[in-house]
């Protein structure tokens, strides 16, 4: 007995044939290309929708257009990077472009073979999300497609660039724990080695806006830094660290409400309450730092916003890639919660 056949795709002939229009006509429709009526128009997209029609990503990308966008996120254990996530595809949604995501796995090999396999692929642009790729390499890749770095500061002339003020959000951050009375204010950050690299990353720029902060408000002497890694583990190991101090903290500045996870573990552990014996505060405002029994203190730094920036620039840089590069820098704000109060005595 033979096996079944497999279903054959709907093809534009086949549209054509059930809108009883020519397939040049169906091809005006699907490039959006002038000639069409809109009577016409209106009888190609019945058809499409009743066939089920979808065009094949080889055969556009042979007409010079492939309508995706390749999206790199560092790490999608994050909980920050999905709501970047969303305000790509929400940008997206009334036009013809989707979004195909790679993750970069924050390292400089994995994250070139991704962006390596979307090129490959024919993505129309790219957005790179917090990358670990030197400029040279980042400006490598926006020479051959239209590219959208976010979360990295510095300019470029070849590729768009959306950040957080960084700095600024720092500053709410100790600002804020300042006024509770705190002086022993610690902060976690994310350990950065490459020079080429390491004053455009947002995590330098928060550890920069904490040391500044903390000299501005006269605890220039008070300044503490651990140095681990953006992941729970990271912020962990760096509130076991300051839990081993002589002069332990009384608040703590996570670099990332993931890292705040971490450090809460940790005083968990240690018998320590929030916000009773340590403060603590992280930086994304991400989902869960709402979530009742956690409550988390934390820098808003609209993630769907940054999306939705980057989604925008590189849809206009498709359309022109002769334009001036643009520099999108969003103002961050501080959402107090539960974890952040008055020292004890």
């Amino acid at each position: 007995m033979e096996p079944p056949a497999s279903p054959r795709r709907v093809t534009i002939v086949d549209v054509a044939r059930h809108a009883q229009v020519s397939t040049t006509a169906v091809s005006k429709v699907l490039r959006n290309a002038y000639g069409a009526s809109p009577e016409m128009r209106a009888k190609v997209r019945r058809a499409i929708d009743e066939l089920g029609y979808r065009p094949l990503a080889a055969a556009r990308a042979l007409r010079g257009q492939t309508y995706t966008i390749g999206v790199m996120l560092p790490d999608i254990r994050n909980p920050f990077f999905p709501e970047i996530l969303d305000g790509i595809t929400g940008c997206l949604t009334d036009t013809e472009y989707q979004v195909l995501l790679g993750p970069g796995c924050n390292g400089e090999k994995e994250e070139a073979r991704v962006i390596e396999a979307m090129i490959d692929r024919g993505m129309d642009g790219l957005v790179l999300v917090a990358p670990v790729s030197s400029r040279t390499r980042l400006e490598d890749v926006a020479s051959v497609v239209p590219t959208v770095v976010v979360g990295r500061h510095g300019h470029s002339p070849v590729y768009d660039t959306v950040a957080d003020d960084d700095v600024a959000g720092a500053a709410l951050v100790v600002g804020h724990l300042a006024e509770l009375g705190h002086r022993r204010i610690a902060h976690i950050e994310h350990h950065e080695t490459d020079p080429t690299r390491i004053a455009e990353m947002p995590n330098t720029q928060r550890a920069d806006g904490y040391r500044q902060a903390m000299r501005n408000l006269g605890l220039a002497e008070e300044i503490d830094v651990v140095s681990t890694s953006y992941t729970q583990q990271g912020g962990y190991d760096g509130m076991q660290e300051l839990l081993a101090r002589p002069r332990q903290p009384t608040a703590v500045f996570a670099g990332a409400d993931i890292v705040a996870m971490g450090v809460l573990d940790a005083l968990t552990e240690a018998g320590l309450s929030v916000p009773g014996d340590v403060s603590v505060a992280g930086y994304d405002n991400t989902t869960f730092a709402a979530f009742g029994p956690i409550s988390l203190t934390s820098v808003d730094q609209a993630g769907h916003e940054l999306g939705r920036n980057a989604a925008r620039l590189v849809l206009e840089r498709i359309a022109d890639r002769g334009k001036p590069p643009v520099q999108v820098k969003l103002s961050p704000s501080l959402v107090t919660r539960r974890t952040t109060a008055a020292p004890s005595a």
